[in-house]
């Protein structure tokens, strides 16, 4: 059936009885509740003066959104099974608002104040433009006002003690909103898709909903209890809190900050081996459901291999979209990669890393390069459509220090696969996330100190100076208690004495005291050694393909690499 919009007028006691038995639903995605008392009694004050207040856009739909549940004090029922429901889309802190004011309930505020919306007033003296509607009482005279509540739900006791010639009023201002017609506007037939972009649409001064925040909504579902087993109790599906559980379980892995659109590329990956934002949004409501277990868990799969592979810490992930490949790799293959098979992993993680794969157009790749891991799986070396030339050139030229950098990642994924010792003790260096988020973070350090080599070294470029060639990973007391802006040779002499495995220690971070003019404090020999030696250690990862880009790089490093060892 095709979208289409139904313009319809709604009654008081129709608008809140479809609030009160849910088929009027505040959809998760809306922002918070946000108006106060004030501006609650104003729109009751236009609705008194017989002003229009808006209209209400609603989705009408009988798909099962996350929505919100609880309004103030008052908890909102879920509609029956199959019933169609009406998500607001425009009005929220309008409905809330008249709702709250009409109902008398209490809501905490986003400052954790209570707001008593039982407070309001109106105030049967007002004449000409003067508010009816109020919420300073001070000074008024009895029975010269009625609280909004008792005025709608109040019996006759009640209003029998306001006297006689009040009635007439009070009578009036009942009517007024029992026959005031709310303008509807309803979104019927429509995908989920198009729900939330006229909701987007409509909240031009809002930001717009990130497909997770979509896919929350959409994904939500209620299973009922069984009703042969009465232990079986109500069990909920809700994307947010498994997303949100399934980092806390990353957190003891130091991987907790793979992002929520991860998540569901790799969801969508297990399924129709596609993961665009379309192809997303299109999947089976209960076909997500039934694969989350199975996608968390190749997700975790794919976390023990990074970590037991040397990347201890998402943060020096070169990508995360990484996850969604390997996730897959785990799904159609539960046995760890042994021989031929690792290698070929790894030269495909390399690959992507070093080659800034996922720099672009990232949904389209990670559908080509599930092909790759096809391939992998079936003990066949796949083929390749971007060459990775990783030679010393290559390597200077994207060397500038930046943590947000894929190659820069990459780099560091290799300065953690060594397990870089401490320089104090030769004890391992902790590498956390947590100290990880920007250059200028606690475990990064310039082994040729930045301010050293400004003074010292002033005519040389400030590219070369913050480099990855000159970046070492370290413990945070060393980096910024003990080494501060001492030269090399100057804070190397302490370490000397103190760390009998010094020698040891140092190449683990590929370097060489001995070769690469620590004690002279030569920078330039530094560079090139250690340049060398990333490079070659790079390269080894690489399974080189039959083109004449790669074997023209490659065809030294067995040779090179011999000398070295």
């Amino acid at each position: 059936m095709a979208t289409s919009l139904e313009n319809i007028p709604v009654k008081y006691s129709d608008l809140i009885s479809e609030i009160e038995t849910g088929q009027v639903k505040i959809p998760q995605f809306q922002r918070k509740f946000v108006w106060g008392i004030k501006a609650s009694a104003k729109l009751l004050d236009s609705i008194l003066k017989g002003y229009p207040i808006g209209t209400f856009i609603y989705w009408r739909t009988n798909e099962r959104l996350r929505s919100v549940r609880n309004l103030g004090n008052i908890v909102l029922p879920e509609p029956k099974h199959g019933e169609y429901v009406n998500y607001v889309l425009d009005g929220q802190q309008r409905l809330t608002s008249l709702y709250a004011a009409l109902k008398g309930i209490k809501i905490i505020n986003e400052d954790q104040k209570e707001l008593d919306y039982s407070q309001i007033f109106i105030d049967l003296k007002a004449v000409g433009d003067e508010p009816i509607v109020i919420i300073d009482i001070a000074g008024k005279e009895e029975f010269s006002f009625i609280k909004v509540t008792d005025l709608m739900e109040g019996d006759f006791t009640l209003l029998g003690n306001y006297p006689k010639e009040l009635h007439p009023l009070l009578k009036k201002y009942t009517k007024i909103i029992q026959s005031y017609n709310f303008s509807v506007i309803n979104l019927k037939n429509a995908p989920i898709e198009v729900a939330t972009e006229v909701f987007t649409r409509l909240n031009v001064g809002g930001k717009s909903l990130t497909l997770f925040e979509i896919m929350v909504a959409k994904t939500y579902h209620i299973f009922p209890p069984n009703p042969d087993d009465p232990k079986s109790k109500e069990v909920t599906f809700d994307l947010d809190e498994k997303y949100e559980e399934l980092k806390t379980e990353l957190a003891t892995s130091h991987y907790n900050t793979i992002p929520s659109a991860t998540v569901l590329q790799v969801v969508s990956i297990l399924l129709e081996k596609d993961c665009t934002r379309k192809q997303i949004l299109a999947l089976d409501k209960m076909k997500f459901i039934e694969m989350w277990d199975e996608a968390i868990d190749c997700i975790k799969r794919s976390v023990d291999f990074f970590r037991s592979y040397g990347i201890v810490v998402s943060r020096i992930l070169p990508y995360n979209a990484l996850i969604v490949p390997f996730s897959y790799f785990f799904h159609k293959h539960k046995q760890n990669p042994t021989g031929v098979m690792k290698k070929r992993l790894e030269d495909f993680f390399w690959r992507v890393s070093l080659g800034f794969r996922y720099s672009s157009a990232v949904e389209g790749k990670l559908a080509q390069d599930i092909d790759k891991i096809e391939s992998i799986i079936n003990d066949q070396l796949p083929k390749y459509e971007w060459a990775v030339k990783v030679d010393e050139e290559y390597i200077e030229a994207n060397g500038w220090f930046s943590t947000g950098k894929s190659f820069i990642k990459a780099i560091l994924c290799l300065y953690a696969k060594q397990k870089p010792k401490s320089f104090d003790n030769h004890l391992d260096v902790i590498i956390d996330n947590s100290w990880l988020k920007i250059a200028a973070s606690k475990n990064y350090h310039h082994f040729f100190p930045k301010s050293w080599m400004k003074k010292n070294y002033k005519e040389l470029d400030y590219f070369h100076v913050n480099h990855i060639v000159n970046i070492t990973i370290v413990d945070d007391f060393l980096n910024k208690r003990t080494i501060k802006a001492k030269s090399p040779a100057n804070y190397m002499k302490d370490f000397f004495k103190k760390n009998e495995d010094i020698q040891e220690t140092m190449k683990s971070h590929l370097i060489d005291l001995e070769k690469d003019g620590i004690w002279e404090n030569d920078y330039d020999s530094f560079y090139d050694n250690r340049l060398e030696r990333i490079t070659k250690k790079l390269q080894k990862f690489i399974i080189v393909q039959e083109s004449k880009e790669e074997l023209e790089v490659y065809e030294d490093v067995d040779e090179i690499e011999e000398n070295m060892d």
